[in-house]
């Protein structure tokens, strides 16, 4: 496999990501359905760019400079990603010089005749994360959106270095509030793929139901929040209602509103009663119920349906290149998903669709959403009623012969999520990388934008919502 193959879209690029000495590439072959990872030494702290004929490696490779001063040779964008200029050393594992200190950060020019920017952020009115995004327009018209982030960048691999499993699986749960059983099942998966460990299959099965009930929760979450953003609040109320609801149920059955904790290496920690599980059910029935009122309201209503259809339009094209998983690609053409094409426990065992919509608009995203929280909810089901017997854990071992890898993707409510880790003897974490889908859907967000008017960016976002951690 060669970047040039990844340019020409015969592979999908999953993750790039560095060590002191090493990058690391880790690659989707659609021809054949696997997963592969590829290490380059770097010596001389220098590896070719791979962004410099494939795009969506460029902040990645960024990243990787501005943790270990690795350079990314030929690269188009050598820009700083995560270090503001605050940090004492840009390269604290790497041999180079303090920073020099805060210096403005290099947005690409723009030229034109009647052309303005409008600065937004990176702190913001509402309840949100920051982030920066810098508009240039043509009256009300966007010709350009250049996002700044990395504000929230917390040093989480760090942390995870020499720490043991259990500490490392709290962490990995810690990574995205809103995606804690993703996460801690794609770490879990990563470690027993390295340590060479089976977790029972009860614990695969209620693995699945807790990211499914994720899934449902946050879905259901950001259809109201995105037609709240288009000023229909009535839609928000309602689905707002029934969110809380699979939160109280996912208490009810695992003791945490977000399942923090509950999915750790070697299986669960957990195991709902049957009462919490009968409760479930009904819920996801007493939901499923309702989607078609949902969907009815949504389609019906011509001052929403005037807002999302054709608003924020994200091309097939763009949508394949970036390896753009989740509701994003899906909405978009790509039907990527990786319950189906990279089959893990026990969706092998399961009955269910992936919706995918071509217009690839803030209307397809949502609708995406809807079909979407519909499968997950017949999948609750399915789960609950085919749950196996036998253990929900088993313990795991408390050293190696020698240093292992693993490597996981874990079909989250944003897509598809990467975790890679290397124990050492002890079994501790020597290395570890996570990928959210967002890293590849962020660039998106500033081509979806381009075309539309300023006051529709919150709408775009919100349909994205990609992850500002």
């Amino acid at each position: 496999m060669t970047v040039e193959t990844l340019a020409a879209g015969g592979d999908s690029l999953l993750a790039l990501w560095g060590e002191p000495n090493c990058v690391h590439l880790s690659f989707w072959d659609a021809a054949s359905g696997t997963a592969g990872v590829m290490t380059l030494p770097c010596p001389e702290g220098r590896f070719p760019s791979v962004g410099r004929l494939h795009p969506p490696a460029l902040r990645l490779e960024r990243t990787i400079h501005d943790l270990f001063g690795l350079v990314a040779e030929e690269s188009p964008d050598a820009r700083p990603w995560l270090d503001h200029g605050a940090w004492e050393s840009r390269f604290p594992l790497g041999n180079a010089s303090p920073s020099s200190g805060p210096t403005p950060y290099p947005f690409l020019p723009t030229e034109g005749e009647e052309l303005h920017q409008v600065p937004v952020g990176p702190v913001h009115a509402g309840i949100i994360e920051p982030g920066h995004f810098r508009f240039t327009a043509a009256g009300e018209t966007v010709v350009r959106l250049e996002e700044r982030l990395g504000y929230v960048h917390r040093g989480v691999e760090g942390l995870l270095r020499g720490a043991d499993i259990e500490q490392a699986a709290a962490l990995a749960a810690r990574i995205s509030g809103d995606t804690t059983a993703a996460y801690s099942s794609a770490f879990a998966q990563a470690v027993e793929a390295a340590l060479d460990v089976e977790a029972p299959l009860l614990a695969h099965w209620l693995r699945a139901l807790c990211v499914e009930t994720e899934r449902v929760a946050n879905h259901l979450g950001d259809i109201g929040a995105i037609c709240n953003d288009a000023a229909f609040a009535r839609m928000n109320a309602f689905c707002t209602v029934l969110r809380e609801k699979i939160l109280r149920a996912a208490d009810l059955c695992f003791g945490h509103r977000l399942m923090m904790d509950q999915i750790i290496p070697g299986g669960m920690r957990t195991v709902p009663s049957g009462e919490a599980l009968r409760k479930l059910r009904e819920l996801s029935e007493e939901i499923t119920a309702s989607l078609p009122g949902i969907l009815q309201v949504y389609e019906t209503t011509p001052s929403l349906q005037d807002r999302v259809v054709g608003t924020g339009v994200l091309s097939r094209a763009l949508a394949s290149q970036y390896a753009s998983g989740g509701v994003i690609g899906r909405a978009s053409g790509r039907l990527f998903d990786a319950r189906c094409h990279l089959v893990y426990p026990p969706y092998s065992s399961l009955r269910f669709s992936v919706p995918v919509r071509e217009e690839g608009d803030v209307d397809a995203r949502i609708s995406i959403r809807i079909r979407e929280v519909e499968q997950s909810l017949d999948l609750i089901g399915q789960i609950i009623d085919g749950l196996p017997e036998g253990p929900a854990s088993k313990p795991l071992p408390q050293k190696r012969v020698a240093p292992g890898e693993g490597v996981a993707l874990v079909e989250g409510f944003r897509g598809d999520l990467f975790a890679w880790v290397r124990l050492d003897e002890r079994a501790r974490v020597e290395r570890c990388h996570f990928r959210d889908p967002s890293w590849f859907q962020w660039p998106l967000l500033e081509a979806a934008v381009y075309g539309n008017i300023i006051a529709d960016f919150p709408l775009c976002n919100k349909s994205f919502n990609c992850s500002y951690a």
